[in-house]
């Protein structure tokens, strides 16, 4: 069971559990038939074990039309009030964005009527590294205007580069018409491959005045699962090379990877913020669980056993080495 923050919309989290349910998986990158998935199975499982949260995306295919018919059908047992969902906003296709303040306001109703609800929980920008920096104002002061009409409940930005993120965050804390976020998400860079989002995390709460930051994609994009690599992943040769290596490794000392790596990732972010993840079913969804309830009962400080750590040093020192925290181009050129 994952400890909640209830209903409310305040908390440590402000509102969100430690463990998010992720939609990407609901889309062709991932599953070539997003409709078979058993998503109603799998929310009613998450939302008993207190993952009573989602974050999806219009990017993300028929994700937000998926988990809105799901929801639907589990009104009668979790009300809108029982859970939180997250959604983005402004990202339209690969190489496609509409930043502008029309768009923005389109998006999160059709959002609203896709998902089944009036209002949405957490609303992000998304991937805001693609998208010059007047355009990125512009739609944060329609988020936030949306916030005041209480469509949306809290404000954040998504993407990948964290300095930029980071970057974006202080200026808006100083924008009369935006204000410190709420919300940022982050994702591949608090793994076990990469721990960007720990150096950045005192300074987006210290100085940016940010309230929540979230961690997802924790095997980042299917790099630290275990199988082959996703074709799409933009990371190098050199890379996907030793992350075989690391996966081998761990299975000569009887460990999946993907275990160690979520498990990994979860202890490092437990107090700090919610961890998204992205399930594909309901084995997967208990996956998580037991890999976030062995965290937790290790001590009750959200710590890796001696034999787990022993182990992530070894792949983090001697087969990752030089490129630990080392990233991809995403975006606008410089911005990582």
């Amino acid at each position: 069971m994952v400890e909640t923050q209830g209903k409310s919309k305040d908390g440590p989290f402000g509102g969100l559990p430690p463990l998010v349910l992720g939609g990407a998986t609901l889309n062709t990158q991932y599953n070539d038939d997003p409709f078979s998935i058993p998503v109603v199975e799998m929310l009613r499982h998450a939302f008993e074990h207190g993952i009573t949260a989602i974050d999806t995306s219009p990017y993300y295919g028929p994700s937000e039309t998926i988990y809105g018919q799901a929801l639907e059908q589990l009104r009668s047992e979790w009300p809108r009030e029982s859970y939180s969902i997250c959604t983005k906003v402004g990202r339209i296709r690969l190489d496609e964005f509409d930043y502008s303040k029309e768009n923005v306001r389109f998006s999160v109703l059709r959002s609203c009527e896709r998902l089944k609800t009036t209002y949405l929980d957490v609303l992000y920008l998304h991937d805001i590294e693609f998208v010059e920096e007047d355009k990125i104002m512009e739609a944060l002061c329609e988020m936030k205007r949306l916030k005041d009409e209480g469509v949306v409940l809290r404000i954040g930005i998504s993407g990948y580069p964290v300095r930029f993120l980071y970057e974006i965050a202080k200026k808006c804390r100083d924008n009369e018409q935006i204000g410190a976020l709420d919300n940022v998400l982050s994702y591949c860079n608090l793994n076990l491959q990469n721990t960007i989002l720990e150096q950045y995390y005192d300074k987006f709460l210290q100085e940016c005045g940010v309230g929540v930051v979230s961690n997802g994609s924790i095997l980042s994009m299917s790099l630290l699962a275990g199988g082959e690599t996703k074709p799409f992943h933009p990371c190098s040769d050199e890379l996907r090379k030793r992350s075989r290596e690391a996966a081998e490794y761990l299975a000569s000392n009887g460990v999946a990877i993907a275990d160690l790596a979520t498990k990994y990732a979860i202890h490092k972010w437990l107090k700090r913020g919610p961890t998204v993840l992205g399930c594909s079913n309901v084995a997967e969804v208990d996956y998580a669980l037991k890999n976030y309830n062995q965290v937790i009962q290790n001590g009750g400080d959200g710590e890796l056993d001696a034999r787990d750590q022993a182990l992530v040093s070894y792949v983090q020192e001697n087969i990752f080495k030089e490129l630990m925290n080392s990233t991809w181009e995403s975006g606008i050129p410089g911005r990582g």
